[in-house]
């Protein structure tokens, strides 16, 4: 429980409030940067690309057919989600594949492919069982 103030002017009131902790959805907010950074496809073809060898923004602009602009902030996104690193030298920003692995998305995923599978099972299941009763 959490106690707060319920106005600035009357500090000594406090109402309390019940926090109900949902771990799904604990766990899924700390996925949501990588998915929404690898939901865009232009982001993802960054992503390939520098995963054959690492690429300066202005390398990126021009195989994407983007500007430098538009680039950079595809890159930021990927980087907010730890899939990118960037590094400066000079006046070259050069881009390599980060330092996140992807074991935490790959885990979820998996588990709901299995909540999937289970519900077809027994979409199945309740399909044989009642094959024979048509009117």
């Amino acid at each position: 429980m959490v106690r707060i103030a319920r106005s600035l002017r009357q500090p000594l009131r406090w109402i309390t409030v019940r926090l109900i902790l949902n771990h799904m959805v604990q766990y899924s907010s700390n996925l949501d940067h990588v998915f929404a950074a690898v939901a865009d496809p232009t982001r993802r073809g960054i992503l390939e690309r520098l995963g054959r060898r690492e690429a300066s923004i202005t390398e990126l602009a021009e195989a994407f057919a983007m500007t430098l602009t538009g680039v950079k902030k595809h890159v930021r996104v990927l980087e907010d989600a730890g899939l990118v690193q960037t590094k400066k030298v000079g006046r070259v920003r050069t881009c390599t594949l980060g330092p996140r692995r992807l074991a935490a998305e790959a885990a979820w995923i998996a588990k709901y492919q299995q909540m999937l599978e289970a519900q077809l099972d027994s979409l199945g299941e309740f399909l044989e069982r009642t094959r024979g009763d048509r009117p």
